[in-house]
């Protein structure tokens, strides 16, 4: 029992005289060096009580004050990717070449980096950073040009933005009341999977409309979403969208040899090939890399991952069906 427990006991009869039982040990109570249990040491002998000192009193303590913080984010026509995060991480590969020694850098751990690297290429719209394989330290990273511009300019921008939220609290403009509502509203989706692309056409049906998205490099998806959801994002071609795929949602196959679709019932199959195999004790997670540097993550078994025989440079196909992709617009 603990010291509280102790206390408020209520008390004995004075002409009573407790049976005392020894409790069987169990491994996780035994004290380091001691032969009893925990429990049978306190009650062989209960613990004195020691002065309690004083704790201060925080009811009258005066709340910590809000501060102005804020950051900016760049944007590909509706699309919104780069953050002072990705920014940071963007500006150590530059410096590391290489994605490991970043995410050491700026504080991230190997899978959030090779993530964030992942989401930049799939929204940019073109690649940020190249990955290379092989040479005497196993392979790097670097930035393209268009990676080293944007980085400049985020960091003038940044400069700027600083300056102004100082101006903006020394004016005493408080927005505390709407810190609340922001943060309900800046809820962020849990699925791995996140490609940007344009609605080429919209089927419209009875109950559900068939959305077919543009990925680029010649490749589309399907989505089956309801019409009345369809009408709420303002789907119509041209229209810039996400689409979200859970990696457990993703299934991974095997072309033909002729790199030949598989006869499925999934509307959805992405050729690319295995850039990486992270085997668990159940499931393993597939990194699938497809073109324009974009990217999918499955999660499969690891008995389906050895009998495909996956391993890094293996041609597969990502297949989902279009019931299992999400849509979302950013306006």
């Amino acid at each position: 029992m603990s010291k509280t427990a102790a206390r408020t006991q209520p008390k004995r009869a004075a002409n009573t005289k407790p049976a005392v039982t020894k409790p069987a040990a169990a491994p996780d109570a035994v004290r380091p060096g001691r032969g009893r249990p925990a429990s049978a040491q306190l009650a062989a002998k209960p613990a004195a009580r020691r002065p309690t000192k004083p704790t201060a009193k925080h009811s009258d303590a005066a709340p910590a004050p809000v501060e102005l913080a804020g950051s900016i984010a760049l944007r590909s026509g509706s699309r919104t990717w780069g953050n002072q995060k990705r920014m940071a991480l963007l500006e150590a590969i530059g410096e590391a070449g290489s994605i490991t020694a970043a995410a050491k850098r700026i504080g991230l751990s190997y899978k959030a980096a090779w993530d964030a690297v992942d989401a930049m290429n799939n929204l940019a719209g073109e690649p940020l950073v190249l990955r290379s394989t092989g040479g005497q330290r196993g392979g790097g990273a670097q930035l393209t040009a268009r990676a080293v511009e944007l980085l400049q300019v985020y960091q003038a921008l940044n400069a700027e933005h600083q300056r102004f939220l100082a101006a903006l609290a020394q004016a005493g403009r408080d927005p505390t009341h709407h810190l609340k509502l922001i943060q309900q509203m800046m809820i962020q989706t849990s699925a791995r999977n996140k490609l940007a692309a344009t609605v080429s056409r919209v089927v419209q049906g009875a109950v559900n409309d068939e959305v077919v998205l543009d990925l680029g490099a010649g490749q589309e998806i399907t989505a089956i979403i309801t019409r009345e959801s369809a009408r709420n994002l303002g789907l119509a071609p041209g229209k810039q969208a996400l689409a979200f795929i859970k990696a457990s949602s993703v299934m991974v196959g095997l072309p033909d040899s002729d790199g030949a679709r598989l006869k499925l019932s999934a509307r959805n199959q992405l050729p690319g090939h295995v850039s990486e195999v992270v085997a668990g004790a159940v499931n393993c997670e597939v990194r699938i890399e497809l073109p324009q540097e974009r990217s999918l993550a499955a999660i499969i078994t690891m008995e389906s991952a050895k009998a495909l025989k996956l391993k890094k440079g293996t041609a597969v196909l990502a297949v989902f069906k279009a019931s299992s992709v999400l849509l979302g617009v950013m306006d």
